[in-house]
């Protein structure tokens, strides 16, 4: 049996250029010797350092198995690092601000960065898309992930393909109670449908294959908000994607990124606007603090290594005309959202203001309602 191979995407914000914008190119720089020293001392097989806006985002391939301590605490002290040797004297914006808990506990989840990882067995050809997006909330993914894996309508193979018709099963995770439940499509995909339309409380986790139950995607979750009770950024979530023959192809994988659909997030993470498709480029927020990004990068795996199309750079998947339409729309949609300023429905409804700074304005006029 070939050695399984675990694939962990690990994101935080560390610290960014002008406000909630980018990354500094010297924190990009570090992460990578952090990284690359990991290599050579075979703690790892490969590596891949990129940023979504102000995430640094960590690819790394290993034989660890999922929450290895290991590989946790290697991103966890990448991320520190590059804190204190570049974001701090930089005096980088919200310098270490995913870094919530100080002391490292065996698991970086529920520490302030996002993770997704898959362990699997290498297909005789294993292409995957890793997606990062920027000013968003995990919830972010329930629509693209329902059309690609149960809308026949944007994934072909669940017509045409007998193994793809066999369908999907769905994790879904309550963020607020710590819970999940596993729902099959198309068997289950009303009852999916009324809870992953809930973005803010419901979360799709993981995707698995119904045809031979391997795992075919998987998402971060980690809610900001809710570890530390209060609003310190948004969570800007990620995503592993694997594609191609019992799975859907790259395009479908795609395809639902043609639509700019609204998330949650924004400025202040408390506003409503159009998930923006972009090259890694143009990765960067800045209008009201977004519109909010997303980006797709795809590799193919070769005994744990990534190959892209220059050594191991990906393949910038939204870096095409084909999205030049989405992005216009997304454009549109932004001005007239931002129209109505700070009235619903630009602005999030009130259990998602809790979290913001709200209480402290209803604080201050807490003595001065009258009873009608």
């Amino acid at each position: 049996m070939k050695e399984k191979i675990t694939i962990s995407l690990i994101k935080a914000d560390i610290g960014s250029v002008a406000g909630h914008h980018v990354v500094h190119p010297k924190q990009l720089e570090l992460a990578r010797e952090l990284l690359e020293k990991a290599k050579k001392e075979e703690k790892i097989i490969d590596y891949y350092v990129f940023n979504c806006g102000d995430d640094l985002g960590l690819l790394i391939t290993s034989t660890k198995g999922e929450n290895s301590p290991e590989i946790h605490e290697l991103a966890w002290n990448t991320f520190k690092e590059v804190t204190e040797r570049v974001s701090k004297p930089l005096k980088l914006y919200a310098s270490g601000q995913d870094l919530l808990i100080e002391t490292f506990s065996g698991n970086i989840k529920g520490m302030g960065p996002g993770v997704a990882e898959m362990e699997i067995e290498e297909r005789p050809s294993e292409p995957f898309v890793i997606f990062a997006a920027d000013k968003t909330e995990p919830g972010a993914w329930n629509l693209p992930l329902f059309r690609m894996f149960a809308d026949p309508m944007n994934t072909a193979g669940l017509v045409i393909n007998p193994n793809l018709q066999k369908g999907f099963t769905f994790r879904v995770v309550n963020v607020i109670k710590g819970e999940y439940v596993d729902l099959s499509a198309p068997r289950e995909m009303y009852e999916l449908l009324a809870l992953i339309g809930t973005t803010g409380r419901y979360v799709i986790e993981k995707v698995f294959s119904n045809f031979d139950n391997s795992i075919v995607a998987v998402c971060s979750t980690t809610r900001l908000s809710l570890i530390k009770g209060r609003y310190v950024g948004k969570d800007d979530p990620v995503m592993i994607v694997r594609c191609q023959m019992n799975f859907p192809a790259v395009g479908e994988v795609l395809a639902p990124f043609a639509f700019p659909h609204l998330v949650a997030g924004f400025c202040r993470g408390s506003h409503y606007g159009p998930l923006l498709p972009v090259s890694l480029k143009d990765a960067r927020c800045t209008f009201f603090d977004g519109p909010p990004r997303v980006i797709a990068l795809g590799f193919q795996l070769c005994t744990g290594k990534l190959i892209g199309l220059n050594g191991k750079e990906p393949a910038d998947l939204f870096a095409d005309v084909a999205f030049d339409e989405a992005r216009e729309k997304a454009l549109e949609i932004t001005e007239y959202i931002r129209g109505h300023g700070e009235f619903m429905p630009a602005r999030l409804g009130p259990e998602e203001m809790e979290y913001t700074s709200l209480p402290e304005v209803l604080e201050k006029l807490k003595d001065r309602w009258v009873k009608e």
